[in-house]
Parts: C-alpha cells; sequence; structure tokens
C-alpha cells in the first residue's frame, strides 16, 4: 500500500474547501446575474481550465459579443432612418445626451445650493437686524432632474406594489384554501385581470379627487393616482399564483394539521405559507414587472411626475436631442427593471433558502 503524505491531503483538503465556497458563492451569483464569475474562479481554482474556458464563453462571451453585434447594427442602421426630429440617433448621441441629463442634475443641484445659501445669508441678516418676524424658510421648487424622475418612479411602482401584495396575498390564500372563497374571487379575477391600466386611470384620477381632497397630506394626488393604478393591474399574478400555490400543497400535510388540531393562524404560518412560498415569489415578480410596465404608460396619460412623464415632455418638446433622451429613458425603464426582477429574486432565494434550513 502506498501511504499518502500529509502535505498532499493538506493540499486537497484546501482545493476541496475552495470549491465549496466557490459553490455556494454560486448560489448569489446566479441570483444577481453574475454566473459567468463562477468559471472564471473555477478556472483560477484548477478545475479543467478547458471545459471552464467555454463556460465562461457561454455565459459571459456569447452575450457580449450579442451586445457588440447590436451596437453594430444600431449604429449602422440609425443614420438611414428619418423621422419629424431628425435621424434616429445612434449609439453614441445616446451616450452623448447620458452625460448631458447628468450636466442638467448637477447644475439643478449647483443651483438649489446657491438658493439655500442665498436664503440663509438674508436670514441670518434680518435676525442680526431684530426682524426675526421676517424670517421665511422656503422650500427651492426648481425643475426636478433626471436623476429625481426616476427615483419618483421607483417610489411609486414600490407603493403600488406593496398595496397590491399586502391585498392579493391573504385573498390567494384564502382562495386556495376554501373551495367557496375561490368561486366567490374567480369571476371577480376573470373581469379585471385583463382590464387596461388605461381604462383604470380615469376612474382612478376621479375617485381620487373626489375623496383626497386635502392639500397638505402625505402624498401627492398624483402619486396616489399612479400608485393605485399600479396596484390594480399588478394584483393579480400575485394572487392567481398564491392561491395555485396554497391549492398544491400536499394533502398529507393538510391531514396532520387536522391530526394535530392546528388553528387557523398556525396552519397559514407554520403549513401553507412555506410550501407555497415558491409560487407566491413568483406571482410577486410578475407583479412588480406589470407594475413597472404600467407605471410608465400611466406616468405618460395622466402627466404625473416619473419616467412616463420624461418620456412624454421629450417627444413634446421636439428638439433636435428629444430622441436621443427618449432613448435613454428606454434603456433606464429597461435596466430598472432588470434590477426590479433581481431584488425580487434575491428575497425569494434568502426566504426559500431560511425556509429550507
Amino acid at each position: 500500500m502506498t501511504a499518502i503524505e500529509p502535505n498532499t491531503l493538506d493540499i486537497e483538503t484546501r482545493r476541496a474547501r475552495r470549491f465549496t465556497r466557490i459553490n455556494k458563492a454560486d448560489t448569489w451569483f446566479q441570483v444577481f446575474g453574475l454566473a459567468w464569475l463562477t468559471p472564471i474562479l473555477r478556472a483560477l481554482a484548477g478545475d479543467n481550465p478547458r471545459a471552464q474556458a467555454r463556460e465562461i464563453w457561454r455565459l459571459l462571451g456569447v452575450p457580449l459579443l450579442a451586445i457588440v453585434l447590436f451596437l453594430g447594427a444600431w449604429a449602422t442602421l440609425a443614420p438611414t432612418v428619418q423621422t419629424s426630429l431628425g435621424a434616429v440617433p445612434g449609439p453614441v448621441q445616446v451616450w452623448e445626451q447620458v452625460g448631458s441629463l447628468h450636466s442638467d442634475y448637477v447644475r439643478e443641484k449647483d443651483r438649489e445650493a446657491a438658493f439655500y445659501e442665498r436664503q440663509d445669508k438674508r436670514n441670518a441678516a434680518l435676525i442680526a437686524e431684530g426682524r426675526e418676524d421676517r424670517v421665511r424658510e422656503r422650500i427651492y421648487t426648481g425643475k426636478p432632474t433626471y436623476y429625481d424622475q426616476i427615483w419618483t418612479s421607483i417610489q411609486t411602482v414600490f407603493f403600488g406594489f406593496l398595496i397590491a401584495s399586502i391585498i392579493a396575498i391573504p385573498l390567494g390564500i384564502a382562495a386556495g384554501l376554501s373551495v367557496t372563497a375561490n368561486a366567490a374571487l374567480n369571476p371577480l379575477i376573470q373581469i379585471f385581470k385583463p382590464v387596461s391600466p388605461l381604462a383604470w386611470l380615469p376612474i382612478v384620477t376621479m375617485i381620487v379627487s373626489a375623496v383626497y381632497t386635502t392639500n397638505d397630506g402625505w402624498f401627492e394626488k398624483s402619486f396616489l393616482v399612479s400608485a393605485i393604478t399600479v396596484t390594480l393591474c399588478s394584483l393579480w399574478p400575485t394572487l392567481i399564483n398564491t392561491a395555485l400555490g396554497v391549492s398544491s400543497i400536499d394533502k398529507d400535510l393538510v391531514s396532520v394539521s387536522r391530526v394535530l388540531k392546528m388553528n387557523t393562524y398556525t396552519k397559514i404560518t407554520k403549513l401553507v405559507l412555506p410550501s407555497a412560498l415558491p409560487l407566491i415569489f413568483t406571482g410577486l415578480r410578475l407583479s412588480l414587472g406589470v407594475g413597472w410596465m404600467v407605471l410608465i404608460a400611466a406616468e405618460m396619460l395622466a402627466q404625473n411626475p416619473g419616467l412616463g412623464k420624461f418620456v412624454w415632455d421629450e417627444f413634446q418638446n421636439g428638439s433636435s436631442q428629444s430622441l436621443a433622451r427618449i432613448m435613454v429613458a428606454v434603456f433606464t425603464i429597461g435596466i430598472i427593471g432588470f434590477l426590479l426582477d433581481r431584488v425580487m429574486y434575491a428575497l425569494q432565494s434568502m426566504f426559500t433558502f431560511s425556509n429550507n434550513r
């Protein structure tokens, strides 16, 4: 028998630990769309570099090549298409507008800082002269920047999505547990699920204007109109998937809950929710995606603050830069939609992991 040297065992042990850590990290790389990092780390750790190189090409090289080809086709074909606002801008012109919008943001923040600096000096002078009654604290009301519009849209979609989730998950649980509740909710779901946000928007606008009459409330009317429209259009995927997940749990588990005489709350928290969690999160991800699309349309139609209004304003502006700025907004909307989905996927992975421990 050949003895194995201690140094060899130590090397193999460290190597096994490295691959264990890489495998654990791969779970989160998958969540955040960074799966291409895993074969790179494996190759650096010495795991069949040739096979890992093929995996790197598949996960990173092919997507990068597709992006390069898309940019090349865009740059070549864009100048050949003439619109009422001029030729369709290519990647370079769109990137220039990214810098221009950032410069607009910097200038607006400088104006805001200068405004408050002047106000502070004026108030300090009034106090020094003993005229405290003339002191005024005013809020800067300059034009919202592109970043402000982005932040407004993100806040709105999360608020509407939160309301939708609070409504949809309990109703979905009820529909999954009770045949009677399912029979009551099903016709409402089938009727209202296909309704376009453009149909909901005027109804929501009129109701909010009639009910929310205060001018100093927590929310602006425009914010509530957009958020409630998002809620009405995005709650259905969560409701349907929750009901499906709850109704699909193992019947043996339901029988066990009866034998143990679990109360309703314990049954839902200890049995129903853990079993239905994957489908519930699938519904939440779908709802957030629907809500984001609905919000942009609602902001455009109602002229409420946000990215949708930015797109509409640029379209109405009709300047030579408008089309490029609209394209910047399109890419922004797509990237934020992707990031929102990744956030929900990360939450799903966290809850599923903790539930399976």
